[in-house]
């Protein structure tokens, strides 16, 4: 083979390698930063992109779609000293691709740390009711907080979202011990309060069947002066009705017991008519 086509053949080679060195396919959702002998040059959008072969080099590829960062578990304390468990996941998106990369050595690093450290403080600075109940409230503080920090690294954090936030093993013991003294508590005091009510209702009880049973003794006290007294006056003299209306009743009356079946011995004196009449005879004297 000639010199000559051996040339020609080693310059074409070179002229394709240097127009595939000087074009360069950028992919949409990224962006190539450029060095020129070693200093920034310039940022190459998507699409197709011409630069200078062996002069410029792409030196950084970035991604400029939404990029979530996993935040670690770490653990923070709380202003009443509760200990608690929390990971978060941040979102960030690259607006200035030679800021990410000259403004800062790691900006995925830097803003995993400066999360976690907002985060700590936030929760700092809360009891541990108002941290497991106020998420809404400390993702907007630390969006806030960590916005004005990342701005100088041409950055924008665009959500950042508590996965989880919950005491430590040993927080969560005691709660559920206390938990279960309050639920404790308030059985004894609900018992104790229905003890109390039915005392004062038997109470009341008692209370009202006494006052009926003594209105009913002074009604029947009432009601049987009245009978003796028109007994009294209907005999007059003549005491054998009543003799005979006494011994009626007498007689009615120990049938009765004879027949109930809780009848115990009962023991009358034997001169109970004479007594009775003897009563009448004093009533109309």
């Amino acid at each position: 083979m000639p010199v000559f086509t051996v040339f020609v053949f080693v310059l074409l080679a070179l002229v394709v390698i240097t127009i595939i060195a000087g074009v360069k396919m950028v992919p949409q959702g990224h962006e190539y930063v450029v060095q020129r002998l070693g200093k920034y040059h310039q940022t190459l959008k998507p699409g197709l992109n011409i630069i200078v072969p062996y002069i410029d080099q792409v030196a950084y590829q970035v991604m400029t779609m939404d990029e979530p960062l996993d935040i670690e578990r770490q653990e923070a304390i709380t202003s009443d000293n509760a200990v608690i468990w929390c990971n978060a996941i941040a979102f960030i998106k690259v607006l200035s691709p030679e800021k990410a990369m000259y403004g800062i050595s790691d900006y995925k690093y830097a803003i995993r740390n400066l999360v976690m450290t907002n985060l700590r403080a936030i929760i700092g600075n809360m009891t541990l009711n108002d941290a497991l109940s106020s998420r809404d409230k400390i993702k907007a503080l630390l969006k806030t907080q960590i916005s004005d920090d990342v701005v100088d690294w041409g950055l924008v954090v665009k959500s950042v979202e508590i996965q989880d936030i919950r005491p430590s093993d040993a927080m969560q013991e005691a709660m559920e011990k206390q938990a279960g003294a309050a639920r404790l508590k308030a059985a004894a005091i609900l018992a104790a309060e229905g003890e109390k009510q039915a005392m004062i209702q038997r109470a009341e009880g008692t209370l009202e069947a006494a006052r009926m049973e003594a209105e009913a003794q002074i009604i029947l006290a009432d009601a049987s002066a009245k009978a003796i007294k028109d007994i009294a006056d209907a005999v007059g003299d003549n005491d054998l009705p009543a003799m005979f209306l006494l011994g009626n009743r007498y007689i009615e009356g120990m049938r009765k017991l004879a027949e109930s079946s809780n009848a115990k011995m009962m023991v009358l004196p034997a001169d109970i008519m004479a007594a009775v009449g003897g009563l009448i005879n004093r009533k109309q004297g």
